[in-house]
């Protein structure tokens, strides 16, 4: 435990927030990337797990190395650790996140197969009752990838492809990503100080061209 987490992270009296973030293979590690850097940048505690797909698409889409990855996280997770603490609902948080989310991990979701600490996790995430958000990510999608997402979203998921909003006129990818994590962050309750536009009616819009 940090600094950080021991002055905050307390499960008695008022204690800081705390997210977790799992990364699993599909593309878009970088998403999981950003929202990791964005939550700490917020004050908020993260606990990350990375799956082995998940680890083999962030060495061939991103320049972050694995140090420096766990190290922008309060505490890192293998996942094969299944004594780990966000592997039991006793353990307190408010809300994970896979960022991004592949279908082997979406359908062990929706059919409760907990087979590493991401599914374990989010399992847990559910049965309490907290907030889960998948970046569901995967095109063209099978009639088995859209039942796993009826199902996750029945038990209480919310499922969120990373779709760009061109509304935003977004000039780079780092702008894309940037969006989808602002949007991410609301479905947290979490403040955002980055300057994304936000939708505010079609005259403002194009009244800003």
């Amino acid at each position: 435990m940090n600094a950080r987490m021991a002055a905050h992270d307390g499960d008695r009296g008022e204690r800081q927030r705390r997210v977790v973030v799992a990364i699993t293979g599909a593309t878009g590690a970088i998403y999981g990337v950003r929202l990791l850097q964005a939550l700490r940048e917020g004050g908020v505690i993260t606990h990350l797990v990375v799956s082995r797909a998940g680890w083999m698409t962030l060495a061939d889409e991103t320049h972050v190395d694995r140090a420096a990855l766990r190290d922008a996280a309060d505490v890192y997770h293998d996942q094969n650790e299944v004594g780990a603490s966000i592997a039991s609902g006793s353990f307190q948080h408010d809300g994970m996140v896979i960022a991004p989310c592949s279908m082997k991990t979406l359908a062990a979701v929706a059919h409760g197969f907990d087979d590493n600490l991401v599914a374990r996790a989010a399992s847990v995430t559910l049965k309490e009752r907290r907030k889960l958000v998948l970046l569901a990510r995967e095109t063209p999608l099978t009639l088995a990838h859209l039942r796993n997402m009826t199902l996750a979203t029945e038990m209480g998921a919310l499922v969120m492809p990373p779709m760009p909003a061109f509304y935003a006129r977004p000039d780079s990818i780092d702008a894309m990503v940037g969006y989808t994590v602002m949007r991410v962050l609301d479905q947290l309750g979490i403040a955002s100080d980055k300057p994304y536009a936000r939708w505010q009616g079609l005259a403002a819009s194009l009244e800003s061209r």
